[in-house]
């Protein structure tokens, strides 16, 4: 064949070769081998699912544990009981002495989000492969609308999440309120599987909105059958507080903690409470971090109310001391909303998740480096607020709740994963081992220790709010949809592997809402029927 032959099939090759990575596919799991991108050695062949068998471990669920066999083919769990019998194509994995649960389910995370003049540091390739390494299998992610539009904001982030190596979800944000965001609210739940909207009461002139748009946001959430979500902060109050410092002269970190105290999150936490009854619809509280936002979400769990309760785990172990280091930048990698709380929140927190009073456990991973925090050297409230967690928190929840006897280990399955799965309404696909669920597992070794390091961690941000925590029980291996992903503290992810769960609308947490309208309506005993005078 001569050269100019040669060339004339050279070229529409490479022509291909360049669209497939200008245009990937999430349910094209493969476009990215070979492409230099990813951790660890591995080849196209090593993506596609193989056959496992799980030998000998103890089977955590969220109610019930046993020690059997979990044997996986094509991706999905085909057979969890004793003593299951596989030919030699099978790659067996000894988790004698260990635990089999559901890989993690992460439901508060924010990757490659644009916010305060920056964009978090992590996208949704870093952030994921942190989530693997520290045995969470699926996040679901805030959709941020493009000036209040949520179709723009959920192809931006499809675009985003086209390097995705794990299996994720959307949460979608709601900054504006017209027929269009109506009509859109629609099409969200119907035709892109996204199942619950969150409203922010903070964040004054950029993403806070008003009660009225809240009362109509909850109004068509209800219909829906969506679970409403609130970042709950009187933003009115918190944007006098940031005055109140800057006039004191407080411009450092510790003004971000001082200028929103825990009053301002209990409030708002009892004001989204009574509109949700008032509109009788579900609500979810997402990062509970104070002792005052935690009483609100008791006391209308206990009148009957549906109020989901979710702690992350910096508020669970971490207090506000650290905001006051002389040294700004180890103060600023702590700035987060609603704050870290001082000391005795975090056990309070925890208490209140042993007992049931919050029901799961996310991280809100926003992640910032050192020079991104810098933004905000001179004015705390310039300091892009986020923090770390989403390879973080099983073992940190582990260490700090199992290994002190607080929560069970099936509580860890269902506060980490199964529960997350219940509310959003993927349940038993994810959250659960058994037959017919996605091969999303851990094996976790209760006898061995982790340590976390900012120089060990898989995130691209170079701080890391753990810094030195040392404890016992360490996931050795994650898999993730029947692909061993994290073995032997290696990682082996490409981006472009995972793909986009979709969510359908109406979960447990709806249960019951017809007849509580009916019965609300035939308490009224109105409209009276009067008889007109005569004038």
């Amino acid at each position: 064949m001569d050269s100019t032959c040669s060339l004339q099939l050279l070229f529409p090759l490479l022509s291909l070769i360049l669209l497939l990575f200008a245009f990937p596919s999430t349910s094209e799991p493969n476009q990215f081998c070979n492409s230099g991108f990813g951790y660890g050695d591995f080849p196209c062949e090593g993506l596609s699912s193989s056959k496992l068998l799980i030998k000998g471990g103890t089977v955590v669920n969220a109610h019930e544990m046993e020690i059997a066999d979990v044997y996986v083919e094509d991706g999905i769990i085909v057979a969890v009981r004793p003593n299951i019998k596989v030919g030699d194509d099978v790659t067996v994995l000894d988790a004698i002495g260990k635990f089999v649960m559901p890989g993690g389910i992460d439901p508060h995370t924010h990757l490659a989000m644009e916010f305060m003049g920056t964009e978090t540091i992590d996208d949704f390739f870093s952030g994921q492969a942190a989530a693997l390494a520290g045995g969470t299998t699926m996040h679901i992610d805030f959709v941020i609308p493009v000036n209040g539009s949520l179709t723009a904001g959920l192809e931006s982030y499809e675009k985003k999440s086209r390097k995705s190596c794990m299996d994720y979800g959307f949460h979608m944000a709601i900054t504006k309120w017209d027929e269009i965001v109506s009509h859109e609210m629609e099409i969200m739940v119907k035709e892109k599987g996204i199942n619950s909207f969150k409203f922010f009461l903070a964040y004054k002139g950029s993403l806070m909105i008003n009660d009225e748009l809240l009362l109509q946001g909850f109004k068509k959430c209800k219909s829906l059958g969506a679970l409403a979500m609130v970042h709950a902060e009187n933003g009115d109050a918190v944007y006098e507080g940031q005055r109140r410092m800057k006039e004191l002269g407080i411009t450092g970190p510790e003004g971000h903690s001082l200028s929103r105290p825990p009053a301002l999150e209990g409030e708002a936490t009892a004001r989204a409470i009574q509109l949700a009854a008032f509109v009788n619809t579900p609500l979810y509280v997402v990062h509970v971090m104070s002792i005052e936002a935690m009483e609100e979400i008791s006391k209308a769990r206990k009148s009957g109310l549906k109020v989901i309760g979710e702690p992350v785990v910096s508020g669970l172990v971490l207090n506000e001391s650290w905001l006051w280091d002389p040294d700004f930048i180890t103060a600023a990698k702590y700035v987060m909303s609603p704050p870290i709380r001082a000391a005795g929140h975090d056990r309070a927190l925890q208490a209140a998740l042993s007992m049931g009073i919050l029901q799961l456990v996310g991280t809100d991973h926003c992640s910032f480096n050192s020079t991104q925090k810098a933004l905000g050297i001179d004015d705390f409230r310039k300091i892009p607020n986020g923090v770390n967690g989403i390879e973080e928190r099983m073992h940190v929840l582990w260490d700090t709740m199992v290994e002190s006897g607080q929560i069970s280990v099936t509580d860890y399955v269902r506060l980490t994963s199964a529960e997350c799965a219940r509310i959003f309404n993927i349940y038993p696909r994810k959250g659960a081992i058994r037959a017919g669920s996605d091969a999303d597992i851990i094996i976790l070794n209760p006898n061995s220790s982790f340590e976390i390091s900012a120089k060990s961690h898989h995130s691209r941000s170079d701080t890391n709010v753990y810094e030195g925590w040392r404890g016992k029980g360490k996931v050795e291996v994650t898999i993730s949809g029947g692909r061993i992903v994290w073995q032997n503290d290696e990682l082996k992810v490409v981006p472009g592997s995972g793909k986009y769960i979709e969510m359908p609308p109406f979960s447990y947490l709806f249960n019951g809402i017809e007849k509580a309208d009916a019965k609300y309506l035939s308490s009224l005993k109105a409209p009276v029927k009067r008889l007109r005078s005569a004038a």
